[in-house]
């Protein structure tokens, strides 16, 4: 993602190799030295072990480390004299040489914050692999109307939640209750693997996730038919709960292992044409079925089979047995 104001700047940029060198700048008159993007190994940045600021951590190959070696004992100390990081013929940096350095690895440290290290650290990494920039997608997104329906979208993802635990608890009772309470679990899990991947969370994100809260009540009330089902032929509540849960895993699989092809489908073609937007819905809608599986075949079945629940599961089953179909 660009910023608006850097927007332009990247335009400039497509179809251009980023390729880094480092020139010495004796009383600022470059020298090319031989040093270049190919032969930095690494670019990072942290922060200083001992003052605590921003650093950028540079480390070279054999042939980087040698020049770099010789370059840095030549102009040690020298007030005058800097060696300048170029990208594309833009400088990023010119820091003076302390001491020489001839280990491979080297420190850059100044005036700048940690975001900027990291910024010039990211330029460095993708100089040293001199590819093309090439325009993948543009879309333009006023940051208030972005902000603002990704709101609204979660408010009705609330809003439409509160309406299904409210539908469930009030029709299969006890069972419903447990099957909100699963909901609960489910979009504890969702919300966080979105946090471990991480996930950005966008408009069709949003809509992915509660696409698969729907499908996760499907699973429950599917299993609860079930149950009612065989409750009416006579079977215990126990027995009604086993027989139930596994005469729906069938239709419960087959429909969400249908749902995850689906997305791997749209993943692939949207992944080669550049839509990030089906892309990102493709891989949330996955993630959400997944989890809604393990949360209405293992949440709901363990919460109904608890023993010290025992009042429960005797309301449950004297509602599911007087419900018609």
């Amino acid at each position: 993602e660009v910023e608006p104001d850097n927007v332009a700047a990247a335009q400039i940029r497509i179809g251009d190799d980023a390729t880094v060198i480092f020139i010495e700048q004796p009383g600022r008159v470059d020298e090319d030295f031989g040093l270049g993007g190919d032969n930095l190994s690494r670019a990072y940045a942290s922060l200083h072990a001992q003052s605590d600021q921003p650093i950028i951590n540079l480390e070279f190959d054999s042939l980087g480390t040698r020049l770099f070696g010789e370059k840095t004992t030549e102009i040690a100390g020298s007030l005058t004299d800097s060696i300048a990081i170029f990208l594309d013929d833009q400088e990023l940096i010119a820091p003076v040489v302390r001491t020489p350095i001839t280990t491979g690895t080297a420190i850059i440290e100044g005036g700048f914050t940690l975001e900027r290290a990291q910024d010039i650290s990211l330029l460095l990494e993708g100089g040293r692999l001199p590819f093309p920039i090439t325009l993948i997608q543009e879309r333009s997104v006023d940051a208030i109307l972005g902000s603002d329906s990704l709101a609204k979208s979660v408010l009705a993802g609330i809003v439409g939640f509160a309406l299904v635990f409210l539908f469930m608890t009030l029709y299969y009772r006890v069972p419903g209750l447990v099957a909100s309470i699963a909901l609960l679990i489910y979009t504890a899990f969702v919300l966080a693997i979105f946090k471990l991947l991480p996930v950005t969370l966008t408009l069709s994100g949003v809509a992915a996730t509660i696409l698969s809260v729907g499908m996760a009540v499907d699973a429950n009330v599917l299993i609860f038919e079930r149950m009612k089902d065989e409750l009416r032929n006579g079977r215990t509540l126990i027995g009604a709960i086993n027989i139930g849960f596994n005469r729906a895993w069938p239709a419960i699989r087959d429909s969400n292992v249908s749902t995850l092809i689906t997305c791997a489908i749209l993943y692939y073609f949207s992944n080669q044409l550049g839509t990030t937007i089906v892309q990102g819905f493709a891989a949330t809608l996955a993630i959400g079925v997944m989890i809604s599986m393990f949360s209405a075949i293992m949440v709901s079945r363990t919460i109904l089979r608890v023993n010290r629940f025992d009042w429960a599961r005797k309301t449950a089953g004297r509602v599911c047995a007087d419900r018609s179909i």
